[in-house]
């Protein structure tokens, strides 16, 4: 099964299980579907529930977190994740706080889906990764899953469970991408293990075999992860170098429990990530971690990122400026030297 198919039988399942699920959406219905296709068929299957709105992220978000408040279950679809910067203000000052204005009165159970991320081509202002963003917003979590996981399965549970507003990012370049089978334990001769809580598992992959130990923790979400997995079997192939790659599910609250057990062990620990390096994800993990293993650690938290620069839609500048394999195993590489 494909990512995006599995969003879309996800999406069918909540609305035919539920019936305070509704979308809402820039041109969702049938015969269009969405920009990436993630909701086709569901304004046929359940008519009156899937609203295509005007172009207005503010108010889409707007109108979304008022009926989570009076009793719904609604999903917002952001056309593309650079458009959140559009509706900041309904996130940062209305749906993550109301639970604490209103002294625990009222719940907002917000999804807002966000296609994030480059390698497509689309150019500065339809390529971005700004989810690091709202890292610092209190009241908002933030679900990413990679096709390492089941995404259908992650929102079918972030709908039903969650009591606060949710970003659920989706990398554009996965949505074409099969998933990947792990329930046996291995795949593509690396021992696949899940860690941490059952519900937003962190995924663990390895080469190392029996009483072997892994010399580096390599941290990677998303779109990233099949990098970062890439990297990994490539020092290996080349020098031996055993690492262990962490694919968390949930990135607010940061995955530190599996991060610092690993870490632990391994002494290394790279962070990778598709967003600006610059105040990013990896650089709060990052900074967590030191603390916690300032003596344990033998070499400063590697952190791989975007330039400082926007996104170029030519695809030989947009490879210049985001993070590539070769970045990964540069960093790996200096963990050990």
């Amino acid at each position: 099964m494909k990512y995006v198919d599995s969003l879309n039988q996800g999406l069918h399942e909540l609305m035919a299980e539920d019936a305070t699920v509704v979308l809402l959406g820039e041109d969702l219905v049938d015969p269009y579907g969405g920009a990436f296709k993630v909701t086709r068929g569901l304004s046929s299957a359940f008519p009156g529930r899937v609203v295509s709105t005007p172009v207005s992220e503010g108010a889409i978000v707007g109108v979304a977190t008022g009926m989570a408040i009076r009793g719904f279950r609604p999903i917002v679809e952001i056309m593309f994740g650079d458009f959140l910067t559009l509706c900041v203000d309904q996130i940062v000052n209305g749906a993550s706080k109301f639970c604490w204005i209103y002294r625990g009165q009222v719940t907002v159970p917000l999804v807002i889906r966000v296609p994030m991320g480059g390698r497509r081509g689309y150019g500065p202002t339809h390529s971005q990764t700004l989810e690091p963003l709202f890292l610092s917003v209190p009241g908002l979590e933030i679900v990413a899953p990679s096709r390492y996981h089941d995404p259908g399965g992650l929102l079918r549970r972030v709908v039903l469970e969650t009591r606060q507003p949710v970003l659920f990012v989706e990398n554009k370049s996965l949505y074409s991408q099969p998933l990947v089978p792990i329930d046996s334990g291995v795949w593509n001769d690396m021992r696949v293990q899940r860690h941490g809580e059952a519900d937003y598992p962190t995924i663990s992959l390895s080469l190392a075999r029996d009483s072997e130990v892994e010399e580096v923790t390599l941290v990677a979400y998303g779109g990233m992860a099949d990098l970062a997995i890439a990297a990994a079997r490539n020092v290996f192939m080349r020098d031996e170098l055993l690492v262990e790659v962490l694919v968390p599910s949930r990135i607010k609250p940061l995955p530190m429990a599996e991060v610092l057990k690993s870490a632990r062990r391994t002494r290394r620990l790279v962070v990778a990530e598709e967003s600006v390096r610059t105040g990013g994800w990896a650089s709060e993990l990052g900074g967590q971690a030191t603390e916690a293993l300032f003596t344990t650690l033998l070499k400063p938290v590697g952190r791989i990122g975007a330039l400082e620069l926007p996104i170029p839609s030519s695809r030989p500048l947009e490879d210049q400026v985001l993070p590539q394999v070769s970045d990964i195993e540069t960093a790996l590489y200096q963990q050990v030297s």
